[in-house]
């Protein structure tokens, strides 16, 4: 398998060499060159394989990499996962589901790409002959950053660091990402949004001046974040085994997915195009509903106000990932691709061809959720089914709740933990007001949950960074 960029302006590059560039050189994603069908002796099997097993044979039909150590990357990845499962589905009802994908060590869905990808960056290492250090790069909205700096710590061969938005993480995702352990993390906090410190992490990836620099002294950048193949194929695989579980014989499972950098939600399209029995995609954003107005309108537009809300690690204006659906729905038109970026970067915004955009809205739908409304469907949630759920996955049980057809399975994906946000949580049930971890003591005793031992360990350990830095000060820091 042989990958390609977006913008189409590199040579194409084999699978351990994409993972551990994990940015195209042209400033484009990698994607594959073709995508891979499960056969039907494949999608009989799929049916109740268990999920390492299903993991197994997704990545192997885009990774030439060793049978072997992929099956040792992915039980290393997962055994640490409470249960041992990592994508449980909770039936709230015959027809509506709750795939939990938080039950890693850092309580969000990044760990089961985040738990893979260093150990598959090591697979790469050792197949390529790479000496140098990777110096891997994270800007976080908040979950990525703990699940990058938790996955990564101490790998030999790796350094880590992770820009976040100095107001716009929670409480409990700032205290995990500040305490966090190992000898080869680094932590920042950027005066700006999600977006300003992506957008200079870019910058950084396609600064070649400074790569010859770093490589000079030993060290590759490579990056943590969803526009790393590697992060994305991972989440392929929950997709893949939720459909084929839930699916009626002939039919499909819908999926509505909280997203604010378009991975997530991009992982079930390329699932879909694999053969497996996923039906709709339904894009859920809150208040930065930029997503939403471009699958309604086919203009994606970043001009616009920018909104801090309850579900943070959704406030994104420009969502890297789309590029890809833009390359896919546009029939690897790489040059349209690069005249949509180009439009984006100096004009704020892009509108894509009419048949691209029936392209994706045949697929697609999209709805987006203010504070109050999540809050709503937190309480209400909870009143009618017993069941707790963060403000992300609120969002997008609110985009479900919209879209679902009745006796066709709707799965909703769950992003975090409910503790990970529980002083919002707290607010949605009318418990009154805690913050911090005073916020999860107060949850565990209204509930009678206990505290997710991530969490919980997180509140012992000292602050070890406290260093801030302005977006345009981020290269200074490798120079």
């Amino acid at each position: 398998m042989r990958y390609i960029s977006t913008r189409g302006l590199c040579e194409p590059a084999d699978a351990p060499s994409a993972i551990l560039e994990g940015l195209a050189p042209d400033g484009g994603l990698f994607v594959p060159e073709e995508i891979p069908v499960f056969t039907e002796e494949e999608k009989e099997a799929l049916r109740g394989m268990e999920y390492r097993d299903t993991a197994l044979l997704v990545l192997e039909k885009y990774l030439s990499l060793p049978e072997k150590s992929l099956k040792t990357a992915i039980r290393d990845a997962y055994d640490s996962f409470e249960g041992g499962e990592p994508a449980p589905v909770r039936m709230l009802r015959q027809d509506l589901g709750v795939m939990e994908l938080w039950h890693g060590p850092t309580c969000a869905f990044k760990d089961i790409a985040l738990q893979l990808l260093p150990r598959l960056m090591s697979i790469c290492r050792e197949s390529t002959g790479l000496k140098e250090v990777l110096e891997i790069l994270a800007a976080t909205s908040g979950d990525t950053g703990k699940a990058a700096l938790e996955g990564f710590k101490d790998v030999p061969g790796t350094a880590v660091t992770v820009f976040y938005p100095e107001n716009g993480v929670s409480a409990v995702q700032k205290a995990q990402m500040v305490t966090q352990e190992g000898g080869n993390v680094k932590v920042y906090a950027v005066k700006g949004n999600f977006d300003d410190a992506q957008t200079s992490v870019k910058a950084i990836f396609t600064d070649r001046e400074l790569a010859e620099s770093r490589a000079r002294q030993g060290r590759v950048f490579s990056s943590a974040n969803s526009i790393n193949w590697g992060r994305l194929l991972p989440q392929v695989v929950y997709y893949v085994r939720a459909a084929f579980d839930l699916a009626p014989k002939g039919g499909t499972v819908d999926f509505t997915v909280p997203t604010g950098n378009f991975g997530d939600i991009l992982a079930g399209y390329y699932a879909r195009r694999m053969g497996a029995p996923v039906g709709r995609l339904v894009c859920a954003s809150n208040s930065n509903d930029v997503l939403t107005q471009f699958i309604r309108t086919g203009v994606y537009d970043r001009r616009r106000d920018f909104y801090r809300t309850l579900s943070p690690s959704m406030d994104i204006l420009v969502s890297s990932n789309l590029e890809r659906l833009l390359y896919l729905a546009g029939d690897g038109d790489s040059a349209a691709v690069r005249s949509y970026m180009e439009n984006l970067r100096t004009q704020g915004f892009y509108t894509v061809r009419a048949e691209t955009l029936e392209i994706i809205r045949s697929v697609f739908d999209a709805c987006s959720c203010t504070d109050e409304e999540a809050l709503a469907v937190i309480g209400d949630t909870y009143m009618r089914y017993g069941y707790l759920m963060d403000p992300h996955t609120a969002v997008g049980m609110y985009a479900a709740q919209r879209f679902a057809v009745p006796g066709r399975p709707m799965v909703l994906v769950s992003t975090a933990s409910p503790f990970k946000f529980a002083s919002s949580v707290l607010r949605a049930l009318g418990a009154g007001e805690a913050e911090g971890f005073e916020a999860l003591d107060k949850l565990s005793s209204l509930t009678g949950m206990p505290v997710p031992a991530g969490l919980d360990a997180v509140r012992r350990l000292p602050v070890r960074f406290t260093d801030t830095v302005a977006p345009g000060e981020m290269k200074d820091l490798f120079r």
